[in-house]
């Protein structure tokens, strides 16, 4: 199943996800290292980091709420689609419950509590990975149907799709 939505002929949602998965795991090892005794800034840059990670983990949503409706009904792919879609708006709800502690507090740090539920909004998320994995590597969910391993690029201009089409 083709994704829906794509720029310059690749999918937008695996794009955007790196993002937020890249900022709440590097904010959870700044808050960890602040924690330990690391540098005092290390906690300010993980609350912000959180704070890019909300936004851009709202955007992964958005583009991928265009697949999962397309992914159809009855099917193991919207099963696993659902799922993964609920482990990250959990992702998302822990962390934003994370930033809005820290949002008014006299320091921008974590305490031990804010820290475990970023550790467990974590492991969420690699169970949340791996459910994304197996909707593209095993269901095919999001893959050109065209694909293989001699196709030719996304931005040939032969292809019977034009750059940048949402579908």
């Amino acid at each position: 199943m083709e994704s829906r939505l794509k720029v310059l002929g690749h999918p937008v949602h695996p794009m955007l996800v790196m993002f937020p998965v890249a900022l709440f795991v590097t904010a959870v090892l700044f808050d960890v290292i602040d924690t330990v005794g690391g540098p005092d800034f290390l906690g300010e840059v993980a609350y912000w980091n959180i704070t890019v990670g909300l936004i851009g983990g709202l955007l992964a949503a958005a583009a991928g709420a265009f697949d999962l409706l397309a992914i159809p009904t009855g099917t193991r792919a919207k099963r696993v689609g659902v799922t993964h879609a609920a482990a990250n708006v959990a992702v998302v709800l822990l962390f934003a419950a994370v930033w809005v502690v820290r949002l008014n507090a006299d320091s921008r740090a974590a305490g031990g509590a804010l820290i475990a539920i970023e550790v467990v909004a974590l492991g969420i998320l690699g169970v949340s990975a791996w459910l994304g994995g197996e909707l593209v590597d095993r269901l095919g969910v999001g893959v050109d149907r065209d694909a293989n391993l001699d196709a030719p690029s996304s931005l040939r201009a032969s292809s019977s799709r034009r750059m940048g089409d949402v579908r």
